[in-house]
């Protein structure tokens, strides 16, 4: 039985739900899987290089620990980044543990999600240099927000009452630091915003820098 042009055509062409990939699938490869362990063992790493900036209390440290989770975002996508935030976050417990009853860490995760997420997912739907500085800048914007409301309803309150202490003794080292912040808005603006914005704005200029050469070297060995 010989075949029309018209059915051979259709039969060499893939059926919707075969070409269709299951996203999960997609993920969840042996070199992906590889790929978010690697990067989340590295930014577990950074974690230990922490340094302190003179407008925030001491409990406020800045490190680059979102570089690799950036990256690998841009690299597989946004919730590929949202699960190495979580190998980073897991690693530092486990190495080191919680000295903030698991509030700094669950902070840290929302921050780094709240930049890499919405860059990747810019990133994603146009890959280009415009696109990625585009999505970084809208990354940056979105943790500066998500930073200030979290820590105002929800971190700040339960770190305090973790501790057992007043948040007006949390201002209060605040204003240690800077006699400015004499109030929880005032801590917000003064300490918070700043940090997030110095922290976002130099964890993107630094991937936006290396990452052409590291997802050459990604290419090129997975």
């Amino acid at each position: 039985m010989e075949l029309t042009a018209k059915q051979t055509t259709d039969a060499s062409r893939p059926d919707k739900h075969t070409a269709r990939q299951n996203p999960a699938k997609k993920l969840l490869t042996t070199k992906n899987m590889v790929l978010m362990a690697m990067f989340g063992a590295l930014s577990g790493v950074l974690m230990y290089f922490q340094f302190p900036v003179p407008f925030a209390p001491p409990f406020y440290q800045l490190d680059f620990c979102d570089v690799p989770v950036l990256i690998g975002s841009f690299a597989l996508g946004p919730v590929a980044g949202m699960v190495i935030a979580g190998i980073k976050i897991l690693i530092n417990l486990v190495m080191t543990g919680t000295s903030t009853a698991g509030v700094g860490e669950f902070s840290n995760w929302v921050q780094a999600c709240s930049l890499a997420v919405p860059a990747a997912l810019i990133y994603k739907h146009h890959k280009s240099r415009n696109s990625a500085f585009l999505g970084m800048a809208a990354g940056v914007v979105i943790m500066v927000m998500v930073g200030c409301f979290t820590n105002a309803f929800v971190m700040l309150p339960v770190y305090a009452a973790a501790f057992h202490m007043p948040i007006e003794k949390l201002v209060a080292m605040g204003t240690a630091v800077n006699p400015g912040i004499n109030s929880l808005t005032g801590f917000i603006m003064l300490a918070v915003l700043p940090f997030n914005l110095l922290k976002g704005t130099l964890v993107s200029l630094i991937t936006a820098l290396i990452y052409k050469r590291v997802s050459i070297i990604i290419k090129g060995r997975f």
